[in-house]
């Protein structure tokens, strides 16, 4: 990232309905979660000691599929 601040995904993975904590563009997974919630929490925790930014993907309702800044 430009500006040095790392930026995690939050994405459930089709697969199998597991969470993904990842790196924004990265393709291996830093951890798998049951539920978002665990992987968000998980995510902001990380992000918070890498002075980072969480983006999690929606899952449900008219923005499932899209992207939203935490």
């Amino acid at each position: 990232m430009a500006d040095g601040k790392k930026v995690y995904h939050v994405s459930k993975r089709p697969s199998d309905g597991k969470w993904t904590v990842k790196f924004a563009g990265g393709e291996k997974v830093i951890k798998l979660f049951d539920t978002k919630v665990e992987a968000l929490a998980y995510a902001d925790q990380l992000a918070a000691n890498q002075d980072g930014t969480v983006i999690a993907r929606a899952s449900k309702g008219a923005h499932a599929g899209k992207f939203h800044k935490r």
